[in-house]
């Protein structure tokens, strides 16, 4: 599925381009005119009229074709959000608020040494981790730990 943005992005990027050879020919052309000419007012006119504009479309293709990438990055950026968006969990509806089912619902409740969190025991931060030990309710009466704001272990379940 294509966005409408990504299809207009094409344009400029052959605009870029086309603008890039356009300008580099010109630039040939006034090289080899100012090339043939031993004074430097007959150089001059291939100057004016192939060179300076030929470095100008040069530019502009240049700035084209890198706002034109900018654009296209972007784009498919907004329609990789859109697919992750759209996508919803198995087993729900379209449109239901799944946000508001806990991470975690286990009322054992484990801390990793060293931390500054406590956790319920299949929160996703410590849910497998060898590491991870019961709690120790000094700590938490004390103020060590914090809960933890993912899995939002009440202080009433230790």
């Amino acid at each position: 599925m294509r966005t409408m943005r990504l299809r207009t992005v094409h344009p400029v990027l052959w605009a870029g381009w086309a603008a890039l050879a356009a300008g580099a020919v010109l630039c040939v052309l006034g090289w080899y005119g100012v090339s043939g000419e031993r004074f430097a007012e007959r150089q001059l006119p291939y100057l004016a009229s192939c060179t300076v504009p030929g470095a100008a479309l040069i530019v502009a293709g240049s700035v084209l074709i890198t706002h034109g990438r900018g654009a296209l990055a972007a784009a498919r950026v907004e329609e990789l959000y859109g697919l992750l968006v759209a996508a919803e969990p198995e087993g729900t509806e379209p449109g239901t608020a799944s946000a508001a089912a806990p991470l975690a619902v286990s009322g054992e409740l484990l801390m990793v040494p060293g931390g500054t969190l406590w956790h319920r025991a299949d929160c996703p931060l410590v849910a497998g981790k060898a590491e991870a030990v019961p709690v120790d309710a000094k700590l938490v009466r004390g103020g060590e730990l914090s809960p933890c704001p993912i899995c939002e272990p009440a202080e009433a379940d230790d």
